[in-house]
């Protein structure tokens, strides 16, 4: 065998296999030519074991193995990088290529929760098939003000993170069924609505603003994104559009999941400011300035690095050498 001659046929080959190897995401596509790559690089290194052995092509062949084998069996690991990208890159591309559906459903909820709070102002009798007159006066002017201050704020904040991490992920997780999660806002909107109009009744609407404003608006805006994803993921398999039904409903299963883990630290902040700022003695401008920057942060990060993130061809879900398989799409 010629040893020159193999080299000369086969280095552009084992080079490629290098590079694969190398590579930190593999298309379909690429990951079959790096097991080729490596399989033929195998069949390699044994001829040149048998009929010529050269002590430095079989070192460089069996290193090269070495690394395909290893990329080929890579396990996805944590590393601060992954985070860094999933927050600059992997989370806002989501929330950018999602805005009309969250935003939709932000502002169908706005509508709706004034338009029935508008209602209940106007319609006392109904409040008197919610609550006794006596209730209501504990809640105006006692029970509304003081939740926000009767536990320590750090506790507080736990709780309310919790409370409404769970309601975002109830919001995403039943989002395949439609229904529940239209209910769970309904729910929401009514609640709020019905305080709302109690306390403007009461003349008590600046202190109702004052306090569900700081913390509020990044708040239930993190909701109206949960339910606008769940909603997104009930429509991914009643028209999924050239892909079959299960590959579209996993694409966006995927996606989802990667949004509800980013909205656990936006609601995060959210709960931090109605423990530590909405019951502050602040002067209600500033607590109210401080919840509308938060808003205002939250749309320059979605609409710049979400922006950015698409053009570059980001879409929220996992690469491809992470997803359990790809079906084929029709047309």
């Amino acid at each position: 065998m010629d040893l020159d001659a193999l080299v000369g046929r086969r280095r552009e080959d084992w080079q490629r296999l290098g590079a694969l190897s190398r590579r930190r995401r593999l298309s379909g596509a690429e990951a079959d030519e790096l097991l080729d790559g490596y399989q033929r690089a195998a069949t390699d290194l044994s001829t040149v074991r048998s009929a010529a052995p050269d002590a430095q092509v079989v070192t460089h062949l069996s290193t090269l193995i070495a690394a395909a084998r290893a990329r080929a069996s890579r396990v996805p690991t944590f590393s601060w990088a992954g985070v860094g990208r999933f927050f600059a890159e992997d989370f806002p591309a989501a929330l950018y290529r999602l805005r009309r559906w969250w935003g939709i459903t932000a502002l169908v909820n706005v509508v709706v929760g004034l338009l029935l709070g508008w209602w209940l102002y106007h319609n006392p009798v109904v409040e008197n098939s919610l609550l006794s007159p006596e209730e209501v006066q504990l809640l105006v002017n006692v029970q509304f003000e003081s939740y926000y201050s009767e536990n320590a704020a750090s506790s507080f904040s736990t709780l309310v993170w919790v409370n409404n991490a769970w309601v975002a992920a109830r919001c995403i997780g039943m989002g395949v069924l439609g229904f529940p999660v239209v209910w769970l806002l309904w729910q929401n909107v009514a609640n709020v609505a019905v305080i709302g109009s109690l306390m403007h009744r009461y003349g008590r609407g600046e202190v109702f603003w004052g306090l569900i404003t700081p913390h509020g608006l990044l708040e239930l805006m993190a909701i109206f994104v949960a339910a606008g994803v769940g909603l997104r993921l009930f429509w991914a398999w009643v028209a999924p559009g050239p892909r079959t039904r299960l590959a579209n409903l996993a694409a966006e299963g995927r996606t989802a999941a990667g949004v509800a883990i980013g909205l656990v630290f936006v609601l995060l902040l959210s709960g931090v400011i109605e423990g530590f700022v909405t019951p502050s003695p602040l002067p209600t401008w500033a607590r109210v300035g401080i919840g509308v920057l938060a808003l205002l942060a939250f749309f320059l990060y979605v609409f710049t690095l979400g922006r950015r993130a698409v053009r570059a061809g980001a879409t929220g879900d996992v690469g491809e050498d992470q997803q359990s398989a790809v079906a084929p799409s029709v047309g």
